[in-house]
């Protein structure tokens, strides 16, 4: 494991390189969660999960990218003081950024793929996006764990509900938190959002380069909703698309590495990684 800072689109970007002992070929680019404004790299959802791919055969370059401001609403209720921060598109570029970075590095044989943990995964998306809309690169897959992609998010089913309803503790990400969320990250209203922002929001026409997606949602989590809303437009744009729900899972269970779900979605995850590698297409 080693940092290294590039020179980013926005100043200094720290990213941390985890290079396995034996290499499998590809490489993966991650980006942590925490609503935009929170998270770091040496938190479980970052660390643990990269070391765990770097077990796996798989270079990973984690993405310290900055941060939104800290909303005072949070910062009351977690005790802490407000802090300054930035508003999009720095993360979304910075993640670009290190993208662009890995696929040039010579860090890994095989081809890269980029992904994320909620706000993570929205950043990994929106990056993804703008690439297949350029001259790329262009991941060889999406790797998203239960992320969020729509600033106005539709309402849960009644199965969904009812779950939510009796787990208020996992009642957290309604459409009103998520568009305070949005809007803290945007400075701004979410209706003046482009596309790779708000990547749920990309029609089928704009999805049509995106490339192979692996998304595990949280099954007692309204994020879910953004998430599979996510999926039917990949599906109607003729993607490639691995979805599925963790069972038994709560927002966030990356950043639990004593679950075992948490093992399990690796290990999900970690197969399509390897598949991408030309010689290891013979993966299940």
């Amino acid at each position: 494991m080693s940092d290294e800072v590039l020179d980013g689109p926005h100043g200094a970007l720290r990213v941390r390189v985890y290079t396995p002992d034996n290499p499998a070929g590809p490489g993966l680019v991650w980006a942590h969660g925490g609503g935009f404004a929170a998270g770091e790299i040496d938190m479980p959802e970052a660390d643990w999960v990269a070391r765990s791919f770097a077990d796996r055969g798989i270079v990973v370059v984690s993405v310290d990218y900055a941060l939104a401001p800290f909303p005072r609403t949070w910062a009351a209720a977690a005790d802490a003081p407000e802090r300054d921060g930035v508003h999009y598109p720095v993360a979304s570029d910075e993640v670009e950024h290190a993208f662009r970075w890995a696929v040039d590095s010579g860090l890994a044989d095989g081809p890269w793929s980029i992904g994320g943990a909620s706000a993570g995964g929205n950043l990994a998306t929106g990056a993804a996006l703008r690439l297949s809309h350029g001259s790329g690169p262009v991941p060889a897959l999406a790797v998203l764990a239960y992320p969020t992609l729509h600033a106005v998010q539709g309402g849960p089913d009644a199965a969904l509900r009812s779950a939510l309803d009796a787990d208020p503790e996992a009642d957290t990400f309604g459409p009103d938190p998520v568009r305070v969320m949005y809007e803290n990250y945007l400075g701004g209203p979410v209706d003046d959002a482009d596309v790779y922002a708000v990547p749920g929001t990309a029609s089928v026409d704009e999805l049509r380069n995106f490339p192979a997606t692996i998304m595990i949602n949280d099954e007692i989590d309204e994020l879910r909703v953004s998430g599979e809303a996510f999926g039917a437009s990949l599906r109607d744009a003729g993607i490639d698309l691995d979805i599925s729900t963790e069972p038994g899972t709560r927002h966030g269970h990356l950043n639990k590495p004593d679950l075992a779900a948490a093992t399990a979605s690796i290990d999900r995850f970690a197969r399509r990684i390897l598949a991408t590698s030309p010689e290891n297409k013979e993966q299940p």
